[in-house]
Formats: C-alpha cells, sequence, structure tokens
C-alpha cells in the first residue's frame, strides 16, 4: 500500500475513530479496514462504494448514501490527474435515532475532513473536485432561479425592487458583473411589465436605481467623482429618451460604466473587505469553512485572499480558523455548562480528541484545564 495512503488511515483514525477502507475504482476491497457488516465479496456493497467516491468525484465533495442494509458511508476518490483510480471509503456507519441532529453535524464534518487529508496527501486531485463542485454549484443555482422565476408573482414595481435590490447591490459590490446583469434583466421584464406605458413611472424607478448602484459602487470602491460626472452627462440623455428599447439600453449601459469604474478605481480598504471575511468565518465556525467562500465574501481571488491573511495575521487561514474556533471555546469554557464533546462540535471540531490537541498548541494547556483555571480565579 502507498505510504501516503497508510499514514493518511492512521490519522483519520486517530482523529475520528473511524477506519478508512482502500478500494480499486470498481469499489473491491484493496487494504485497509471496513466495518462493514456485509461479506467482502457482496456485490451491491461493493457498488455502494464505487458510488460513494464517483459520485464524490462528480461533485466535486463528500457525497453520503447508505449501504444496502441501511448504513452510512461516504468515499473520496484517489485521482491520477482526472484519472479515478480507486477510492477511500467509510462504510457501516450507524447513526442513532435520538442523536441523529448532532450525529449528522459530525459525519459531515468526518466526511470533508477525509477529503482534506486525502488533497493534502496529494492522493486526489483537489483542482478537479474544486472545479466540479463549483459547476455543480452553479447548476444549483441556476435551477432554483429559474424554479423561482416561474412560480414569482410580482404585484407592483415596489415589491420587485423590494425582492430584487439587495441581491443587485451585493453583485455589484463584490464586482460580479454577469450576476449583476442577470438580476437587472429580471427587474426590467418586471417593471415593463407593471409599467408599460407610464414613461414616467419607469425613469422615475430606474433613476431610483441607478442611484442605489452608484452607491454600492462607491462602497466597493469605485471613484466617486468619476462616477459623479458619468452619471451626469447620462442622466441629462435620460430626460430624451422616449421607447422602453433604448431606456434599456441606457440602464444596461449605467450598469456596464458602474462595474468598469469598480474594476478600474478599487479603493475600497483592504481591512474592511477582510472583516466581511472574518464576520462570515465568525458565524460558520460550526461547520465547513472555505477559504474560497471568504474570499468571495472580501472580493478577492483566493489566492490573494491567502496573501492578505498571512500579511495581516502573520498565519495561514487555515490556522486562523483554528485559532479563531479555540477563541470561541475559550468563551463557552468560561461562559457556558456545556461539556468538552458539545463544545468541540460548536467549534467546528471533528471529536473531543482533535479539539484537545488544536487547544493544546494554541492556548497551551486543555481545554479542562482552561475551564478549571478560569473558573478558580488563577490566570
Amino acid at each position: 500500500m502507498d505510504p501516503r495512503i497508510q499514514t493518511l488511515c492512521q490519522d483519520y483514525l486517530l482523529r475520528t475513530g473511524l477506519p478508512v477502507a482502500v478500494c480499486d475504482r470498481e469499489g473491491h476491497l484493496t487494504g485497509g479496514v471496513t466495518r462493514c457488516v456485509c461479506p467482502a465479496d457482496d456485490d451491491a456493497c461493493r457498488q455502494a462504494r464505487r458510488l460513494a467516491f464517483h459520485e464524490t468525484a462528480r461533485w466535486g465533495e463528500p457525497f453520503l448514501h447508505l449501504c444496502p442494509r441501511g448504513r452510512l458511508l461516504w468515499g473520496i476518490p484517489l485521482m491520477n490527474n482526472a484519472e479515478i483510480t480507486g477510492g477511500l471509503v467509510v462504510d457501516g456507519v450507524r447513526i442513532e435515532e435520538d442523536s441523529a441532529e448532532r450525529e449528522s453535524v459530525r459525519i459531515r464534518q468526518s466526511a470533508f475532513l477525509l477529503q482534506r487529508m486525502a488533497e493534502d496527501a496529494n492522493l486526489t486531485n483537489a483542482a478537479h473536485l474544486e472545479l466540479r463542485r463549483r459547476e455543480a454549484d452553479r447548476e444549483s443555482r441556476r435551477a432554483e432561479a429559474i424554479h423561482e422565476l416561474k412560480g414569482r408573482a410580482y404585484d407592483s414595481i415596489r415589491e420587485i425592487y423590494l425582492r430584487e435590490e439587495a441581491g443587485l447591490m451585493a453583485a455589484i459590490r463584490r464586482g460580479d458583473r454577469s450576476e449583476a446583469r442577470a438580476i437587472l434583466n429580471r427587474i426590467l421584464v418586471g417593471i415593463y411589465f407593471f409599467g408599460r406605458g407610464r414613461q414616467d413611472l419607469l425613469k422615475s424607478f430606474i433613476l431610483e436605481l441607478v442611484v442605489s448602484m452608484s452607491r454600492s459602487a462607491v462602497e466597493a470602491g469605485a471613484d466617486p467623482a468619476g462616477l459623479l460626472g458619468a452619471n451626469y452627462s447620462s442622466l441629462a440623455r435620460l430626460s430624451r429618451i422616449e421607447g422602453e428599447e433604448d431606456l434599456t439600453r441606457w440602464l444596461v449601459d449605467m450598469l456596464e460604466r458602474i462595474m468598469d469604474s469598480i474594476r478600474t478605481h478599487r479603493r475600497y480598504p483592504q481591512g474592511v473587505l477582510l472583516n466581511a471575511a472574518l464576520a462570515y468565518i465568525g458565524e460558520n465556525l460550526g461547520g465547513e469553512v472555505s477559504r474560497d467562500q471568504a474570499a468571495r465574501v472580501a472580493c478577492m481571488s483566493p489566492s490573494h485572499f491567502s496573501r492578505v491573511v498571512r500579511e495581516r495575521f502573520g498565519m495561514t487561514f487555515t490556522s486562523l480558523v483554528a485559532q479563531m474556533r479555540v477563541d470561541r471555546a475559550r468563551e463557552l469554557l468560561k461562559t457556558s455548562e456545556m461539556n468538552l464533546a458539545e463544545i468541540a462540535l460548536e467549534c467546528g471540531f471533528p471529536d473531543q480528541s482533535y479539539f484537545t490537541k488544536v487547544f493544546r498548541r494554541i492556548a497551551g494547556c486543555t481545554p479542562s484545564e482552561y475551564r478549571q483555571r478560569e473558573r478558580s480565579g488563577l490566570r
């Protein structure tokens, strides 16, 4: 067996208490340990193991499902470039009904941990999985948008504005031109339907929309003086527009100018953007915290975001998340009566053992020692 796989299996067992089975690309067991209660040569279980890591390769993140005996399993593909050569599978996992909600969090964290460990050991193609995850994410959002539009019934132009404005302004602030265009198109369809034949109403609403768009652009770092000049000349042209088609072209042109001003003049304080990412991390400490998602919140590329984090905090993104989880655990140890296992889950650690290990490394003592010291008044 590849020494990297052997090391991963041992480390994963220590951190989660779950053994890892190693399979070939068809799901046949070739090594490791399985907890499945079925015979080793059971074809239905082989197919379930194969499905686990092949579906993970398809969607880019752990695929959890049940084996024929009703036990939970998940798997990560072993890959050589884009080719699946086998899989790492955790199987035979039972969830008791009285603890299903809490256990589901732990299991999901354990599944993602296996993927991270495989990526860190270069046993799977992290870039390929990330690409598949993004593609699946886009398809999911597209399907949701289509479903939402089919069932949407606007009562007025104002309702359209209230429904769509927040998404449009968020897309502008993060510089997402394609998303901003898509939302603007939905707004235009709605306002033309309800405002048909009333140019004064349409122009009034569109003017309000442009003001909000410009404000969001300035918040995202656009040059206020440049925007003011562009808007002034364009507003004079708006007063002379009569047809809906010309009005549409005018508004779309305004959006493009606004987005260009962000790209050209972006000077939004980096600290403010970073604080937005920190808030996202803080809100999601109990679950999976993605560097790429944090970077999107901060309107930065993942690589640039990593550099900013290292420059600001002197540590990697992973270390920053660990520090924030330990800081959160400190508060809970001081102020709550939760036991250590509950605090570990609340702060995003897959198990109490790993929680203790990370806490000791960062805080210099175990969680129990820290709680006892704080409550006794010792420092």
